[in-house]
């Protein structure tokens, strides 16, 4: 499978995802929803596999980061218009700002893993890269928590797995688990010892619409290395806004 494969792949799942979740009512049509809204967790692992590919294959990494940047803003309005009825909503941001976000602190780690590669690092160095690459991770995560963005946290922590654990795929597997396990427990901060046994109790043995993001590793794995068939990259980009525009549209008439 190329990547266009999956590219494609990725969008259709997200409109399934997205037209689900603006037209159709889970209160009306249960069994419609729940299938409309499994279908789409497919997406969003496949876009940060993407996004790690992007990374190491781009000519340019800052005109990567400016287009992720500038469709973050340009989608912010259909984003708020097709899910909050609202062209202005602060307590949520669209996807973009967390691939834009995630890209970065990946940039920032390859930058410092060049670095400690070097041929004159010493250990101490060595060891306060590793440190300074968890701070950075830990940096982005706390962006994404502020800034309310898609998948928060976890999308980055996504993102920074698909590449740390790129050439390890058995670990690779592990922490896409865990991590979407965690994104299917809803919780507030844990007050307590007892609260945090809880909710791990829950990831180990829940099973909700987000275990099913686990899937799209399956795709994955079945990637061949290759770009495939060249397309004008502005295509993908402006499927983001484009579809939640006609789908706020086609909710509204």
């Amino acid at each position: 499978m190329n990547g266009l494969a999956l590219k494609l792949i990725a969008i259709i799942t997200m409109l399934i995802d997205h037209s689900t979740a603006v037209l159709v009512s889970y209160e009306t049509s249960p069994n419609l929803y729940l299938l409309g809204r499994t279908i789409g967790r497919l997406a969003f692992p496949i876009f940060c596999f993407l996004l790690v590919e992007g990374l190491l294959h781009t000519k340019d990494v800052r005109k990567y980061l400016l287009r992720l940047g500038l469709f973050a803003i340009l989608s912010e309005i259909s984003f708020d218009l097709a899910f909050f009825h609202s062209n202005y909503y602060l307590q949520h941001q669209n996807i973009f700002f967390t691939l834009l976000i995630g890209l970065s602190v990946i940039f920032i780690m390859r930058k410092i893993e060049a670095a400690r590669n070097g041929a004159e690092t010493t250990y101490p160095f060595q060891v306060f890269s590793i440190v300074l690459e968890v701070i950075i991770v830990f940096a982005g995560c706390v962006a994404a928590y502020l800034l309310e963005t898609d998948y928060s946290v976890f999308g980055v922590l996504q993102i920074v797995f698909f590449y740390v654990f790129r050439k390890k795929k058995i670990m690779l597997l592990l922490f896409v688990i865990f991590v979407n396990q965690m994104l299917g427990v809803v919780f507030g901060p844990p007050a307590s010892m007892g609260e945090i046994v809880n909710i791990l109790m829950q990831v180990v043995t829940s099973i909700s619409i987000q275990s099913f993001a686990t899937f799209a590793m399956i795709l994955i794995f079945r990637y061949n290395g290759e770009r495939g068939p060249k397309l004008n990259k502005y295509i993908f980009y402006a499927f983001y806004p484009v579809h939640l525009t006609i789908l706020y549209l086609i909710n509204t008439l």
